[in-house]
């Protein structure tokens, strides 16, 4: 009998032990962040997005569905420096979930792991949606999803001990690839140095910075203040002065600001996919930051 019964405990209790056979559930605010959890963290880990490429991270809702998704989660991962401002503190009280709040190892913010542009030297909410911060938008440059990627693999590592290596090893090989990626597209780049872009909102601090572009006009006349005819046509006399060679706006903004610019200023409006799945693309890291360049490349000449 004891022969019997003694495997037959041993498979139960390997069945029933979470730090070995359970998935880490994982819950990412923006897309980007969950494309990243899926690199490092492979069949050991579950991951849900609340936001897609089609909606704006500024403003969504804190839905009962997306609640009972952070209310079993092991680790949440959010851009930080205010972007979710609008509705991650309502969802983290409602969530009762512990394990999530600011300061355990299982909350995580990407941008306290990459130097912010666009620090405001002084707060005033006349100027619109600025950050005090700095821009959230961190994920447009390559160079900070790999150091965000080091950081978080440290953290899947804390959160889940019994997986500590597997996460790592997923680690080394994803920055390897990202490496090779990057000096690939540093030199596929070269010809944009420089370029004159008009944007929609403030999201393209960090691509800018990485590629060279020059930003010369906003759509928004403030940030997160919707673009208005009286400023549309500033920026076209602007634009007679100093003209630019495309108007860039992300996945989910309105195209009708940069459809009127570019019909009357002549020049290409070019959805960028700003995350992943922004584009048909975009389907991962890899895809976002191809496809971004084939799109700018497009219009560069």
């Amino acid at each position: 009998m004891k022969k019997i019964c003694l495997p037959i405990l041993a498979v139960i209790v390997l069945m029933i032990s979470p730090a070995t056979f359970a998935q880490l559930n994982a819950v990412t605010c923006e897309p980007e962040w969950g494309a990243l959890l899926q690199e490092l963290g492979g069949d050991k880990i579950s991951v849900y997005s609340a936001t897609t490429a089609f909606q704006d991270p500024h403003h969504i809702q804190a839905r009962p569905g997306l609640i009972a998704r952070v209310r079993n989660a092991d680790l949440l991962v959010c851009t930080g420096a205010e972007l979710e401002v609008g509705w991650l503190p309502i969802l983290l009280r409602q969530s009762g979930n512990n394990k999530i709040q600011p300061g355990q190892p299982g909350y995580f913010e990407a941008a306290g792991f990459v130097p912010k542009l666009e620090l405001p030297t002084q707060l005033d909410r006349a100027a619109g949606d600025v950050h005090a911060s700095g821009n959230p938008h961190i994920q447009t440059d390559p160079r900070n999803i790999a150091l965000v990627a080091t950081a978080l693999s440290q953290r899947l590592a804390q959160v889940d001990t019994a997986n500590a290596a597997y996460y790592q090893t997923r680690y080394r090989d994803f920055a390897a690839r990202w490496q090779a990626a990057l000096q690939r597209w540093n030199k596929r780049a070269a010809p944009l140095k420089g370029m004159a872009i008009v944007a929609h909102h403030k999201s393209w601090a960090y691509l800018n910075n990485w590629l060279g572009l020059r930003e010369v006009a906003e759509l928004e006349p403030k940030p997160g203040v919707e673009p208005t005819a009286t400023h549309l046509q500033e920026v076209l006399d602007k634009l007679k002065r100093d003209p630019a060679k495309a108007i860039i706006r992300s996945a989910y903004e309105d195209n009708r600001a940069s459809e009127w610019l570019a019909q009357r200023a002549r020049i290409p409006a070019v959805l960028l996919p700003f995350t992943v799945g922004g584009s048909e693309q975009a389907k991962d890291l890899f895809g976002l930051f191809d496809d971004t360049l084939a799109r700018l490349l497009k219009v560069s000449a």
